[in-house]
């Protein structure tokens, strides 16, 4: 039932992006109504799987590498329909639902096998550090992705071309909007979550590098960005490119620490 609800969850997620094209391959209205269904249909595929997962592995059911993946596009995807919604646009789809969907495909191909077996109040102590650190990385990839959106937009409107990317992305000042909430979320769920990380770590000893750095590094990313709005002033052209050089490079930091880690069963 977990690989079949998957599948689903994928095809909805890819189907939503392929709704958000069409206003690129003809002349309609940003079809929000049917990406958003589109999108919902996939996350409710998507938490019947983990859902089926948890009754399996119980509260350490998040605590691999593969579930891990998996609970971080399903987290995409919810912030997906809250932004889409909101914005009454569908462009951010394009970029991101493909994201949900690939790295819900890479968790499925890691294998969804928990890291650690059920021990009560640590098992749901580890759960809530990893709900609430995905939380983050996903306002996180959400502010960026709205970053590179709105200096594609900018250079498309300084170079007087307005296309297809012109017309059919949001205004410039939706897409700053997106980025500013979306990086001050991220910062508050990234905070949350390395808090119960450093409790869990002095708690039981453990401790991992590996870890402690990435997260760090997404931490200093994200927070600069939004406290870098909040306390400085950044405009909306500094902030976009902050958002999305800084989360790309969380991403390779990522890529370098997985590759390079020996235990194969966490999520890094």
């Amino acid at each position: 039932m977990i690989p079949i609800a998957h599948f689903f969850a994928v095809t909805f997620y890819l189907g939503a992006s392929a709704i958000a094209a069409l206003p690129f391959a003809r002349r309609v209205k940003a079809p929000v109504s049917g990406v958003v269904v589109a999108l919902l249909l996939g996350i409710g595929a998507h938490a019947t799987a983990l859902a089926g997962l948890t009754r399996q592995a119980g509260a350490a059911s998040l605590t691999g590498l593969g579930p891990g993946l998996s609970f971080a596009g399903l987290v995409l995807a919810l912030s997906l329909v809250v932004v889409e919604s909101l914005a009454r646009e569908v462009s951010l789809t394009l970029v991101a639902a493909p994201v949900a969907a690939l790295v819900t495909v890479a968790g499925n191909l890691a294998g969804m096998q928990p890291f650690l077996d059920p021990q009560g109040a640590r098992a749901v102590w580890l759960t809530m550090h990893i709900v609430l650190s995905f939380i983050g990385i996903a306002a996180y990839a959400t502010a960026a992705s709205a970053g590179t959106m709105y200096l594609v937009a900018r250079r498309e409107l300084k170079s007087a071309r307005f296309g297809a990317i012109f017309r059919f992305f949001p205004p410039l000042d939706t897409l700053d909007r997106v980025n500013h909430l979306a990086s001050i979320a991220g910062f508050l769920g990234l905070t949350l979550g390395l808090a119960l990380a450093a409790a869990y770590s002095f708690e039981y000893r453990a401790l991992v590098l590996p870890q402690i750095i990435w997260g760090l590094g997404a931490w200093v990313g994200v927070s600069a960005v939004a406290l870098g709005r909040m306390l400085r002033g950044w405009q909306a052209r500094r902030a976009a490119l902050m958002s999305a050089l800084t989360f790309a490079s969380v991403v390779a930091l990522y890529v370098v620490f997985r590759m390079a880690s020996l235990n194969r069963g966490q999520f890094l």
